[in-house]
């Protein structure tokens, strides 16, 4: 069976996206699954910037150091180099269904979409609040990592 990739996108790649890359990062080496994962942004405003220094600090709190992590911006190849890709909110899942070129092989998806109860629902973008904002989206991405997991492992 080939090791699943998945893409996590967002509008800055600083705050959400490296969150959910992380959770789910974490997710999988709990379960013992080999994946590739990584996150990108639809907006190039902090192309290789490391994430928000309260992204880090919430994800240091979980056991995960992601002050490597730089920012990157989504490129089409991305479309053929992912199994799947998941918008954090539906303004990124429409700019990534418009950027997606024709024939890519990656399928495109809300990451709420897999927590039931959650479907069509947005991560909160925590970058203009509090820093407790970086909590509710840690709660939200790694639940959405633990379903994520649970489906590739089916």
């Amino acid at each position: 069976m080939p090791i699943p990739s998945v893409l996590f996108v967002c509008l800055g790649n600083i705050c959400r996206s490296p969150l959910a890359e992380a959770a789910f990062r974490q997710a999988a080496a709990q379960a013992g699954l080999a994946a590739i994962a990584d996150s990108a942004g639809t907006g190039d405003w902090h192309v290789g910037n490391p994430p928000d220094r309260r992204a880090q600090a919430i994800a240091l709190r979980h056991g995960i150091d992601i002050s490597a992590y730089r920012a990157r911006q989504v490129e089409r190849t991305d479309f053929d180099r992912f199994d799947q890709i998941f918008a954090l909110d539906g303004d990124n899942l429409t700019a990534l269904r418009l950027f997606a070129p024709a024939g890519g092989r990656a399928r495109v998806s809300l990451l709420l979409d897999l927590v039931p109860g959650r479907e069509g629902e947005a991560v909160a973008d925590p970058y203009f609040g509090l820093d407790d904002g970086f909590d509710i989206t840690w709660r939200d991405v790694s639940a959405a990592a633990r379903m994520l997991v649970a489906r590739l492992q089916d």
